[in-house]
């Protein structure tokens, strides 16, 4: 992909950096984007928290 292409992403705005932290240690181990306009409820996946060293919820913190 072309690097200008690349770049219209990132600088069109239409995606907002979020950070997930685990719901056991409370450590923040993830970063993601999610789309702005679908904006609504937290983000809560199922990942691995290499400080539990077992897959647990990590919500979306600001």
């Amino acid at each position: 992909m072309p690097q200008s292409v690349s770049r219209l992403c990132w600088e069109g705005n239409m995606r907002e950096i979020i950070t997930l932290a685990c719901t056991d240690c409370k450590r923040r181990n993830y970063t993601t984007t999610r789309n702005k306009r679908s904006g609504g409820e937290r983000l809560e996946i199922k990942k691995y928290c290499r400080f539990e060293r077992k897959h647990t919820v990590h919500r979306e913190v600001k």
